[in-house]
């Protein structure tokens, strides 16, 4: 893939994050779903176009490193779809990651 193309879904990304952000402090009585929807989505674009390379544009991880946590800090109410899409995000930026392994060790070694 071309960096040009790889750029501009970055950018995408870090758009749909902003709008996101923006959604969430203009109002505090309904959760931005549907912007979240939109960040899911150009996440998602970014991970299927560059899912063989080695190296990842910042513009696009940075917003999803640590987004399950923050989005449980940020408001008491959350859907139940946005942690879980969430969850799974981070889990297709960072494969190796399990978040839902609590011990030092798996089950039965």
């Amino acid at each position: 893939m071309r960096d040009a193309e790889k750029d501009r879904l970055a950018i995408a990304v870090a758009d749909r994050h902003s709008e996101f952000q923006e959604a969430l402090a203009g109002n505090r009585r309904k959760y931005p779903t549907r912007e979240f929807r939109l960040f899911s989505e150009a996440v998602r674009r970014y991970v299927a176009k560059t899912g063989t390379d080695e190296m990842m544009h910042r513009g696009a991880v940075g917003p999803v490193y640590g987004l399950v946590d923050y989005l449980q800090t940020e408001r008491r109410r959350v859907p139940d779809e946005v942690p879980a899409e969430a969850d799974r995000l981070e889990c297709l930026f960072f494969p190796g990651c399990d978040p839902q392994f609590d011990g030092d060790k798996p089950p039965g070694l």
